[in-house]
């Protein structure tokens, strides 16, 4: 967050740490959590991640005999932000700006009968301010200070001593400032660069100032008035700068996102921006999303679970169902149902309601025994039937 402070110091912004281009008149880009949204790479990260946690189903258990039990869920698991903020949108805002900013923060405007908060409303991270004084934490949000029970806090980057997470727009401001500067790099490389924008050369003879000073003039008056400027055989003209800009816009454009990418923990490839030169290859989609899931989300998703079983009373613990994330090819689909038929993990019933099927009638079953023979479990992947009945 941009504003937080810890043991009564100003906490260094962004654009702090931004130098200045020699030969121009004015610094990098400035870098807050809203102007690097304007980093294509560092939006599709955080909407990536925001989306997939967002959209996993949130589930309440208790553990019974040992035994895992699913249990009705408080209105605050259901509608965090009131009945206008359900949890897959709430969920979704506080991601996004735990992914930007290392911390989501709302205000507890409700609570229930255990003393639990009922009703959360996020606040933008960029109205928050963090002190601590004298072992003692309080929020100032919108300029109104707020105890620690009045506030909800979630953290990520976290490091020992800080009463707040790290914002990774701030530690990435360098890559992203320098995205965010090309196109105003090369602006300001035409008005007020370092070195000519040009060179307008006589191949010739070696002309006087005089005579220089006045070619220079007709040149500039024909561009300026995007007229026409006639020359004879003898001069040559060289757009220096030009290249110069349109080699760094490349560059920036083919390294910065790569970078971005590992500060957001989310693979390059997985927001469309593969990096040159590299090449990985995955044997199917459920093995990719399962290296996401593991390596990139897992963490967070844990930190998330934790974060909200604080608002239900104990033992109940929340779970984020992962298997959401875990998207498989039909094919796939279909070996891992027979497989955990076959094994007696999983019944048919609870493989047709996989596919929103109701359980087999008694009907089906019998006409099942017809085709397949007396005694046999359907399942999704069974052999076609042949004529006279006997399975292939």
């Amino acid at each position: 967050m941009s504003l937080f402070r810890w043991r009564d110091a100003p906490g260094q912004s962004a654009a702090d740490v931004i130098p200045q281009r020699p030969g121009t008149g004015g610094g990098a880009a400035a870098v807050t959590n809203d102007s690097a949204l304007r980093h294509s790479a560092v939006w599709a990260c955080l909407r990536l991640r925001a989306n997939l946690i967002s959209t996993m189903p949130v589930d309440l258990y208790r553990k019974v005999d040992g035994i895992q039990v699913e249990v009705p869920k408080p209105a605050v698991l259901i509608t965090p932000g009131g009945d206008e903020v359900e949890m897959p949108e709430w969920m979704y805002s506080s991601q996004f700006d735990l992914d930007r900013s290392g911390n989501s923060i709302g205000l507890i405007t409700a609570l229930d009968g255990l003393g639990l908060p009922a009703r959360i409303e996020l606040v933008p991270s960029s109205d928050v301010s963090v002190r601590m004084r004298k072992g003692k934490k309080t929020y100032r949000i919108a300029g109104k200070i707020y105890e620690p029970h009045e506030v909800w806090h979630e953290k990520q980057y976290t490091v020992p001593g800080l009463p707040v997470g790290l914002s990774p727009v701030a530690y990435a401001a360098w890559s992203i400032s320098e995205y965010l500067s090309i196109q105003q790099f090369a602006m300001d490389w035409f008005r007020n660069g370092a070195i000519p924008s040009a060179h307008l050369k006589n191949t010739a003879k070696t002309i006087t100032q005089d005579v220089a000073d006045a070619t220079k003039q007709r040149f500039k008056a024909a561009v300026q008035g995007r007229d026409l400027f006639v020359t004879g055989n003898d001069w040559d003209y060289e757009m220096i700068q030009a290249e110069q800009a349109g080699a760094d816009w490349i560059q920036a454009k083919q390294f910065g996102i790569g970078d971005i990418a590992r500060f957001f923990d989310c693979p390059s490839d997985l927001i469309d921006a593969a990096v040159s030169g590299s090449s990985v290859t995955y044997a199917n989609m459920t093995q990719r999303n399962l290296q996401f899931l593991v390596m990139s989300l897992g963490p967070a998703v844990t930190r998330r679970e934790n974060a909200l079983s604080r608002l239900s009373s104990r033992p109940r613990f929340v779970k984020l169902n992962r298997n959401a994330l875990l998207a498989m090819d039909p094919q796939t689909q279909a070996q891992v149902l027979k497989t955990r038929i076959d094994s007696r993990t999983l019944t048919p019933s609870e493989a047709r309601a996989f596919y929103d099927q109701p359980p087999l009638t008694d009907d089906q079953l019998a006409e099942f025994d017809r085709l397949f023979g007396k005694g046999t479990t359907p399942t999704p992947t069974t052999a076609t039937p042949q004529p006279g009945g006997t399975p292939s």
